[in-house]
């Protein structure tokens, strides 16, 4: 006999969201799927330091000071901090609607266009929002079946809609929004100031050592057990990737810091949102430069409204068979297996209020381990005593 167990499986709701993302650590860790150049951007960080703290650092700590490695090193983890902090976390994705809400939107959009004539175009699905007592167009996001909030856009490559949507950043393998803007910022800046740090005492390094013992003889110096050869193939890796970082990541900075002074992304600054033909003023300036980083900065961090660790419970049904035969279960009424007349007595004597007779009460199944060797073969219950003497009587 197989019996139907009803098993709960424990689901979060990670496990069952719409986009490209890949989720780690129980859904804690949410990044895009491509992620290649982000491990490349570790490389980098990781090999540039690593060969900064393992030469130059030893010396310039003898002849010029031991706090050079220091605050290399609280640059260093700053920086790989804010790094993985805009890397692991929500940028600031908005959930779909659900059907009935998307059904919904759908029907007010046609109550409000109407019927369109086959083959023509239909009107585009906006929504006028005022802000600071300027129109503010809301769109409609035919992925997510919602009018996205003020400043979002939709992202093509992880496939969601982003609050404040600024870019998505292959160098960090994530979305750039609402939630980790800052530390975005946070990180390209403290990556600058690191890279110019390492740079400047690279320089600071040779020219020591050329002025004790030439430029020439200070490339063929063997540090150590460590081949010329390799010292000098080294330090020019490590001046190459300074060079060409301080240049692409300075200048970076130096163009989010506009836009934080502004309260722009960079997403309204490339589409001309509010420097375009028409001129508009943006509405989410303060127009105080001191007010705008203090927002875009200091404030308020809202929290994630994906839930991701939320759990979702779905039923399992297993099958269980059982080897034992069973007696008569409580469900089967055995006044109905006997002569007919016997059920008739018994259901009288029920009405009248008396006790029925021992043989009309159900026999209780018994597992396995309750019946007996020989009862087990044979597929007989136990007999009570008191049903043995009745039935002499």
């Amino acid at each position: 006999m197989s019996v139907m167990v009803a098993r709960k499986k424990v689901v979060r709701k990670w496990e069952k969201l719409p986009g490209r993302n890949t989720f780690c650590c129980d859904g804690r860790i949410m990044m895009a799927r491509q992620k290649g150049i982000f491990y490349l951007t570790l490389f980098l960080i990781l090999g540039t330091c690593a060969l900064f703290f393992a030469f130059e650092c030893r010396y310039l700590a003898v002849q010029l000071s031991p706090a050079i490695p220091v605050f290399a090193a609280v640059l260093f983890l700053f920086a790989m901090a804010t790094l993985l902090r805009t890397s692991f976390s929500d940028p600031g994705v908005i959930p779909r609607a659900l059907p009935d809400e998307a059904a919904f939107i759908e029907m007010e959009i046609e109550a409000t266009n109407g019927t369109v004539p086959q083959g023509q175009r239909p009107p585009p699905r906006i929504k006028n929002f005022q802000i600071n007592n300027q129109i503010v167009k809301l769109k409609y996001c035919y992925t997510c079946k919602i009018f996205r909030p003020p400043r979002a856009s939709h992202c093509s490559i992880c496939d969601n809609c982003v609050e404040r949507f600024d870019h998505h950043c292959p160098w960090v393998g994530n979305c750039v929004g609402k939630r980790n803007y800052r530390y975005f910022y946070l990180f390209i800046l403290s990556l600058s100031l690191l890279t110019i740090y390492i740079f400047t005492f690279n320089i600071v390094y040779v020219a020591l050592k050329s002025l004790k013992i030439g430029f020439l003889n200070t490339l063929k110096e063997t540090p150590g057990t460590y081949p010329s050869t390799s010292l000098i193939v080294l330090t020019v890796l490590e001046v190459l990737i300074c060079f060409f970082t301080l240049w692409s990541v300075v200048g970076l900075t130096g163009f989010h810091t506009f836009l934080v002074a502004l309260n722009q992304t960079t997403n309204e600054d490339i589409k001309g949102s509010w420097t375009g033909k028409n001129r508009v003023q943006n509405p989410y300036s303060h127009g105080n430069i001191v007010k705008n980083c203090c927002e875009v900065l200091c404030g308020p961090l809202p929290p994630s409204v994906l839930d991701r660790r939320g759990i979702l419970q779905q039923e399992e049904s297993t099958a269980q068979e059982e080897s034992c035969p069973r007696g008569p279960t409580a469900q089967e009424p055995t006044a109905g297996k006997g002569p007919g007349g016997q059920a008739e007595e018994s259901n009288a004597q029920q009405k009248d209020g008396s006790l029925p007779h021992p043989s009309a009460v159900p026999v209780p199944s018994l597992s396995c381990a309750e019946v007996p060797e020989k009862q087990q073969t044979s597929g007989e219950l136990p007999v009570s005593s008191q049903d043995t003497g009745q039935a002499e009587h």
